[in-house]
């Protein structure tokens, strides 16, 4: 596995030390280059998860640098949800995605429900040039076939007018893999008190869901 939890730490940590005004610890990883993305869901009290925001960029980012970013952009910056406000955090998770194995498709059907991603770029009825990215757990999540994920994506890439056989043969895909994980709040509050104070010395966006 590339990503570990002290990935999803760190986000948390940029995020909470953010509201303290205070620098975040710093980043106990490597700061390899990936492509990356920052998912925030609010834990139900069924224990089921609403997505409350998720930013990344298909280019590969320093993991420091990358990560303090976009954990801010994702949960204070996404567009579709109000900024994330302090008192969330205890019903708050943060997931980390580091995306590896990028292929073109042959197709727009070239990929696996529950191993890829997906990537598709298209252009409108007014000729505008759209792409739009489910990360690979989505499909499954939502128990969509192949089909009804590549229409639901053309749907966020901004198709309004009716979707065609010929529009979807017309897509290029592209399909790729990621290393997942994720942790609670109480799980980093418990990961914080193990540690001392440490402080930090110290694009094209992509929504995923």
């Amino acid at each position: 596995m590339v990503v570990t939890k002290a990935h999803c730490y760190y986000c948390f940590d940029v995020l909470v030390a953010h509201f303290e005004g205070r620098r975040p610890c710093e980043p106990e990883f490597q700061n390899e280059q990936y492509p990356l993305f920052v998912t925030w869901n609010t834990i139900q009290e069924d224990g089921s998860h609403r997505l409350r925001g998720c930013i990344g960029n298909f280019d590969a980012l320093p993991l420091h640098s990358g990560l303090k970013e976009y954990a801010l952009t994702s949960s204070l910056r996404d567009r579709r949800f109000s900024p994330v406000k302090e008192r969330e955090l205890p019903n708050l998770s943060c997931g980390v995605s580091l995306l590896t194995e990028f292929e073109d498709g042959k197709d727009y059907l070239d990929w696996e429900i529950g191993t890829h991603g997906i990537w598709i770029e298209f252009r409108t009825d007014s000729g505008s040039r759209r792409s739009a990215t489910y990360l690979p757990e989505v499909a499954a999540e939502q128990g969509w076939t192949k089909l009804e994920a590549i229409d639901s994506l053309l749907r966020k890439g901004g198709h309004t007018g009716k979707i065609t056989d010929k529009l979807r043969k017309s897509i290029q895909l592209t399909r790729y893999q990621s290393s997942k994980t994720a942790v609670t709040y109480s799980d980093y509050v418990q990961w914080k008190g193990s540690k001392p104070h440490r402080v930090d010395t110290g694009y094209s966006e992509q929504y995923a869901n």
